[in-house]
């Protein structure tokens, strides 16, 4: 693949890395077509082992960034209602406040849905906090796994 083709792809990951920490863009999806892509345009045997390496990482990423922080909530005692109404919420606050309303949105919508099962103001918060933390954790998660896998990419720029 050429020079350029490579600093493209370079890019394309990059816009994905962005898209992990900005959930408007699907950055693990993008990160996965683009050393894809490379992985078809090299034609080497490199090409997919990097390709199959770094499509092992971002699943792999998926899979514990749902499990874990799941984990913790239900330890935390938080329902999937709670989770739901957030989701909601976060999407509604999205097109109020662009940008900035998805996470105000999520944290009100687990606040207004726990203060309602709990009826207490100090336990709805607490559980609010738990569901901001494993939220944050789940992202954590899926962008180390991305940057594994860009690093892998990256590696097999360089030897190919």
């Amino acid at each position: 693949m050429s020079a350029n083709g490579e600093i493209l792809i370079g890019l394309v990951i990059a816009v994905g890395l962005v898209g992990v920490l900005v959930p408007v863009l699907p950055g693990v999806l993008l990160i996965a077509v683009a050393i894809g892509f490379w992985a078809v345009r090299t034609g080497t045997e490199i090409g997919w082992i990097v390709f199959g390496v770094a499509a092992a990482l971002l699943v792999g990423a998926g899979v514990v960034k749902y499990t874990w922080p799941g984990r913790r909530m239900r330890y935390a005692g938080i329902p999937g209602r709670s989770l739901l109404v957030g989701a909601l919420l976060a999407i509604v606050g999205f097109f109020v406040i662009p940008v900035l309303g998805l996470p105000i949105g999520f944290v009100v919508g687990i606040y207004l849905a726990e203060l309602l099962r709990l009826r207490r103001n100090r336990l709805a918060w607490q559980s609010t906090v738990h569901a901001v933390k494993a939220t944050g954790l789940a992202l954590l998660i899926e962008f180390t796994g991305a940057l594994l896998a860009s690093g892998v990419w990256v590696i097999g720029a360089v030897l190919s």
